[in-house]
């Protein structure tokens, strides 16, 4: 048994050698590196903090640029264009931010004193503790000068009065781990920088809330919505799109997902009609929504559309989801702070399900169960666990792991609505009902493109996004209000990530039938994507179909805009 175990290692490795990567070590020093890094620099509103990895990016694309190009094997070009894409992605959103800091940097000017107690925290150095007292005692009095000086010299937007304040709370915290890192250990320290500290920390944060408060009447940061966001602009999506190897300007995406909204509600209309709603999609969808379960009967109802859509897939031979997946994802409940800012289910490791708790008000309750009834949770099942998001996360930690710092919603996203498109093509919807609940969502999708482009672009407020989604799409109003919030007010949405849903899958579809016209099976393809990791869909391309990639490769793959 053990000759047996060690033959089959060996037979691994031999198989992992014949498709690995010259780039693997490298790129791994990379993410070990830019990841040391920012547990040094903690202060991530700061100049040291800005000037640091400008260096470090700049250091690497010297590393990058001294590597023998033509030497690389494909996989090898693959990723030295992917890790050279990467360093000067985020060099350039580094410099962004790093802009933007120094128009209010003048915020910190008291504070020189204050970061070099930082600084040299980071190797023990002990402080004298009498003079530092009088440090943080000065400091204190300049911000009641400077909050005095600035009530009548307020900052022209609110985006530079929130980069301000941001930059007294990064400030902040860093002062807070420096400070219990001697307390109680240096007596002397303790007994002189007691009062200080907590006197200083109290001016700091209502020195950040002014701050923040701190701008022009004439800029608007809420509509109405009470959403607050930060368009980027059309040269930052332009330059975001570049980066992500997609050769359409916003205006071109905003076209082709119109041409694909309209497609969709011509075949809400047709399946209205079958429901025996005419042309009245709106009322066949009030239909739909009302056919939600009840309270408790939720998690029978995900599994019994996750068992239906694997046989399926399975039935037709479409892609290998290994027994160990089908057994090991899980489920957990969504909490109701998490359903504000998402209110429909999501996936990963395990499925979190989207139901009213006992505690929210009765419209609530009522939105979020029309909005999570099986026909509209139809299609979106399959999406968060197979072929979608868990067998996506089981095969990237098992394959290519290194590749995982080329993260991408075109990628991962992507994948996952392309099955949606695919499955509608094969007659995956058994009735009415559940057609018009898997076009729910592909208009949504295509929504997604139009108000968030819109947005970025500055033509649309979030609460034009919102009267969209109900009006144009059939949202309930919390679940539109709560679509939009996650698009434009939290971290986990950048610019593109909304349009990376519709445009990712288009370019997996499109990419699908180059490769079926070169011979290879459905099969053939989904589980080659699953073995390589996740990357723009325009490298995969040229790495599936043995493309020559250029060492300065540029977006170029014009991708059908078709999906039927």
């Amino acid at each position: 048994m053990k000759k047996h175990i060690s033959t089959i290692i060996v037979l691994i490795s031999i198989c992992s050698m014949a498709h690995a990567s010259e780039m693997i070590d490298l790129i791994n020093t990379f993410k070990a590196d830019e990841h040391a890094l920012n547990t040094t620099y903690t202060i991530k509103e700061s100049e040291e903090y800005y000037e640091r990895f400008l260096r470090f990016y700049n250091d690497w694309k010297l590393k990058i640029k001294a590597i023998n190009f033509n030497t690389l094997s494909p996989e090898g070009k693959a990723d030295y264009v992917l890790l050279k894409n990467l360093i000067e992605k985020e060099q350039y959103l580094l410099k962004q931010e790093y802009e933007a800091f120094k128009e209010v940097k003048g915020a910190a000017d008291f504070a020189d004193g204050l970061y070099l107690f930082i600084r040299e925290r980071r190797r023990g150095k002990q402080p004298d503790a009498s003079a530092l007292a009088t440090s943080f005692n000065r400091a204190e009095k300049a911000i009641s000068q400077k909050i005095k000086e600035s009530e009548s010299n307020k900052f022209e937007n609110w985006f530079k009065a929130e980069k301000a304040s941001q930059i007294i709370s990064s400030l902040q915290r860093a002062l807070k781990e420096a400070y219990v890192f001697y307390d109680g250990y240096d007596p002397g320290f303790t007994w002189w920088m007691k009062e200080p500290y907590t006197s200083l920390d109290t001016k700091l944060t209502e020195y950040a809330k002014f701050l923040n408060e701190n701008y022009s009447v004439n800029s608007v940061k809420d509509d109405g919505s009470g959403i607050i966001g930060k368009p980027v602009g059309r040269a930052s999506l332009i330059k975001n799109l570049q980066y992500e190897f997609i050769p359409y300007t916003p205006e071109e995406l905003i076209e082709i997902a119109e041409k694909q909204f309209n497609w969709c509600k011509q075949e809400m209309i047709r399946a209205s009609k079958e429901m025996g709603y005419g042309d009245d999609w709106r009322a066949a969808l009030e239909d739909v929504k009302n056919t939600y379960v009840t309270p408790g009967k939720q998690p029978e109802a995900i599994k019994k559309l996750y068992d239906y859509s694997v046989e399926f897939i399975e039935k037709r031979d479409l892609i290998t989801i290994p027994d160990i997946a089908k057994e090991t994802w899980g489920m957990i409940m969504m909490t109701p702070e998490r359903q504000k800012v998402n209110p429909f289910f999501t996936g990963g490791w395990q499925i979190s399900i989207s139901y009213p708790t006992e505690a929210m008000s009765h419209e609530d309750k009522l939105m979020s169960m029309r909005g999570n009834n099986p026909n509209f949770s139809f299609p979106t099942v399959q999406h968060e666990l197979h072929p979608g998001h868990n067998l996506q996360f089981f095969m990237n930690v098992r394959n290519k792991p290194y590749r995982s710092v080329f993260n991408t919603p075109f990628w991962m996203e992507g994948w996952a609505l392309y099955w949606e498109i695919l499955l509608w093509n094969k007659g995956f919807p058994r009735t009415p009902r559940e057609k018009m609940g898997m076009l729910f969502w592909r208009i949504h999708r295509c929504a997604r493109i139009i108000f968030s482009l819109k947005y970025q672009l500055e033509e649309w407020t979030p609460q034009q996004c919102i009267d969209m989604l109900v009006k144009e799409v059939g949202h309930e109003y919390a679940n539109a209000e709560a679509e939009v919030r996650r698009s434009f007010a939290t971290s986990y949405t950048p610019p593109l990530y909304q349009l990376a849903y519709m445009t990712g899958g288009l370019q997996f579809y499109a990419l699908r039938n180059e490769l079926l016209e070169k011979g290879w099976t459905e099969k053939q393809f989904h589980d080659r994507v699953m073995k390589e990791h996740m990357m723009p869909v325009a490298i995969l391309r040229l790495l599936l179909e043995e493309k020559e990639i250029p060492v300065n490769y540029k977006a170029g793959w014009k991708f059908s805009t078709d999906f039927n």
